[in-house]
C-alpha cells in the first residue's frame, strides 16, 4: 500500500508559562507576521514579545497554564488518520502536526515523515482560509524543512477550504445547535444575532493582496445558507487586534457594543478557527463576555469550536482524498483558483512557495 503522509498546520501554542515568550519571539520574527525589513526584525521581535509576555502569561493562566491547541489538534489527527484508512483506497495514511511557533516544529516533523518512509505526502493547513500570514507561512517554513532534511516527495498542497460544502455543512450544524439552545435560554421574545468572529490582519496586508478577508466572507455565506434560517440576523467581524495600526474591521467589540445599543443577545461563532485556544477560550469565552455582560446585553453566548466533531472530521477526509485525486500540485476546495483577481497573494498566482511582502 502506498505510503500518505497527511501534514497538518496549524500555529502552535506555548505549553507551559516557560514557554510563552519564546513562543512570541518565533511568532514577531516571522517575515509574514512582522512586516518590517529583515535587519530590524529580530530586535524588534524581542521587543514586542517581551512587552506582551505579561499579559499573555496571564491569558494561559486563565485556562491552565498553557495552550490546549497541541493536544486537540493531536486529537483531530488521529481522528482523521482512522478516517482516512477506512476509505479503502489502497492507500495508508499516516496524519502528522507541524505547528509554526512551537513544538513540534516543521523541521522535527520532516524527519519524521522521512523515516516513515512516506511516498506521498498531502500538506493541510488547519486554516479554512488563505493568508499569507498563517497557511502561507506555514507552507513557506515546510519547503524550507523539507529541504534540508532530504524529504522530497511527490506533494499536494490544499491552499483553501472556506466554501467546502461538506466545512459549510458541519459548522451550520454545530451554530444551528447553538442558535436553538440560546433561543430556549433566552426570555420569549428576545432577538439573537450571530456574530461570525475571525481573526483580524492589519488592514495594509489585505490591501497588498491578501485573500483573506473575502475568504472569510465566502466562509460565512456557505455557512449561512446551509444554516437556512430564513431571517437570520448575522453579522461578520475581526478580533485579537495586536498592534496599533489600522486592522480590518467590524472590530468584535464593536458589534458587541451594537448588539448591547440594539437590544441583542449575541450568539458568537469562530469562524476562522477550527480548534480551540486562548483566542476563544479566552477572548470569546472570557474577556468579550465580561465585555457583554457588563454593557447589559440580553444574552451571549458561543458556538463551539470544531474540535475533532465527527462531521467536520469526514470534511477534513474528503478534502484529503479529492485533493489527492486531481492532478494539481496547489489546489483548493474545488480544485483551481478561487480567489478573484485582485487578490494578488492568492497562492496560485506563486505556487507552492509563496511570495511575503516585506
Amino acid at each position: 500500500m502506498r505510503r500518505v503522509a497527511v501534514v497538518l498546520f496549524n500555529l502552535g501554542g506555548p505549553d507551559n508559562q516557560a514557554a510563552v515568550r519564546p513562543f512570541l519571539e518565533n511568532l514577531f520574527r516571522d517575515p509574514a507576521i512582522l512586516r518590517v525589513p529583515g535587519f530590524i526584525r529580530p530586535w524588534l521581535g524581542r521587543f514586542i514579545a517581551g512587552r506582551r509576555t505579561p499579559a499573555a502569561q496571564a491569558n494561559y493562566a486563565m485556562i491552565g497554564g498553557g495552550s490546549p491547541l497541541l493536544e486537540l489538534t493531536r486529537a483531530q489527527a488521529a481522528a482523521l488518520e482512522v478516517q482516512l484508512n477506512a476509505a479503502g483506497d489502497g492507500a495508508a495514511y499516516r496524519c502528522f502536526v507541524a505547528m509554526r511557533y512551537w513544538h513540534p516544529f516543521a523541521a522535527e516533523v520532516a524527519r519524521e515523515v522521512k523515516a516513515w518512509g512516506a511516498e506521498e505526502q498531502v500538506l493541510v493547513p488547519l486554516y479554512p482560509q488563505f493568508s499569507t500570514t498563517t497557511s502561507g507561512s506555514s507552507l513557506d517554513d515546510w519547503n524550507t524543512a523539507s529541504a534540508k532534511a532530504g524529504l522530497s516527495l511527490p506533494s499536494t498542497a490544499l491552499c483553501c477550504w472556506h466554501s467546502d460544502p461538506g466545512f459549510a455543512a458541519a459548522t451550520a450544524a454545530l451554530v444551528r445547535a447553538a442558535h436553538a439552545e440560546a433561543l430556549a435560554a433566552l426570555p420569549a421574545g428576545t432577538p439573537l444575532r450571530v456574530l461570525f468572529s475571525a481573526h483580524g490582519l492589519p488592514e495594509r496586508i489585505i490591501k497588498q493582496g491578501d485573500p483573506y478577508q473575502w475568504q472569510v466572507e465566502q466562509t460565512v455565506a456557505a455557512v449561512v445558507a446551509a444554516l437556512d434560517l430564513p431571517g437570520l440576523d448575522h453579522g461578520v467581524c475581526y478580533q485579537s487586534r495586536v498592534t496599533p495600526q489600522k486592522w480590518i474591521g467590524p472590530s468584535t467589540e464593536a458589534e458587541i457594543e451594537r448588539a448591547v445599543h440594539d437590544k441583542v443577545a449575541v450568539l458568537v461563532c469562530p469562524i476562522a478557527f477550527v480548534s480551540d485556544h486562548s483566542e476563544t477560550l479566552v477572548e470569546l469565552d472570557i474577556e468579550y463576555r465580561e465585555l457583554a455582560e457588563k454593557a447589559g446585553i440580553p444574552g451571549y453566548f458561543r458556538v463551539p469550536a470544531q474540535n475533532s466533531d465527527p462531521a467536520f472530521i469526514a470534511a477534513l477526509s474528503g478534502l484529503v482524498q479529492r485533493s489527492r485525486a486531481g492532478a494539481r500540485r496547489l489546489c483548493s476546495f474545488a480544485g483551481g483558483r478561487q480567489c478573484p483577481k485582485q487578490h494578488r497573494d492568492c497562492p496560485h498566482r506563486w505556487g507552492v512557495s509563496m511570495k511575503i511582502h516585506q
